[in-house]
C-alpha cells in the first residue's frame, strides 16, 4: 500500500499526511473562495491543477521524491480536488439558503426548493 499512496521511502507517509493536509487546507479554502465569488465549479479544475503542481514540488524539495511523477501527481491532484469540490458546494448550500431563502432550503451539502 506504502507504494502505491506514497514512495516507500522513511518520510513518504509522513510528507503525504503534512504536505497533502496542508494542501487539502488550501484546497477546501479555494473552493470555499470561488463559491463565495458565485464562479462556475469549473473554474476550480486549473486552480486545484496549480495548487497540485505546488504540493508535488513541495514533496521534491523537503523530501527529495520524485518530481515529475504522473502517478504520485495524480494522488495530490485527487485528494486536493475531494476538498476543493467540498468547500465549493458546501459554500454554495450556505448561498443558496441565504440570498434566496424564499425559495430554497440547505439540505446537507445541497439544497431543495422550498
Amino acid at each position: 500500500m506504502g507504494d502505491i499512496l506514497w514512495p516507500a521511502t522513511s518520510s513518504g507517509l509522513l510528507a503525504l499526511i503534512v504536505l497533502d493536509g496542508l494542501g487539502a487546507l488550501a484546497a477546501y479554502a479555494t473552493g470555499k473562495a470561488f463559491a463565495q465569488s458565485w464562479s462556475a465549479m469549473l473554474g476550480l479544475v486549473p486552480a486545484i491543477m496549480a495548487l497540485a503542481l505546488g504540493i508535488r514540488f513541495l514533496h521534491f524539495a523537503l523530501f527529495l521524491e520524485t518530481l515529475l511523477s504522473l502517478h504520485y501527481y495524480a494522488i495530490d491532484l485527487a485528494i486536493l480536488a475531494v476538498f476543493a469540490a467540498y468547500g465549493y458546494t458546501l459554500t454554495r448550500a450556505r448561498q443558496m439558503a441565504t440570498q434566496y431563502s424564499w425559495a430554497y432550503q440547505k439540505i446537507g451539502l445541497g439544497w431543495r426548493a422550498r
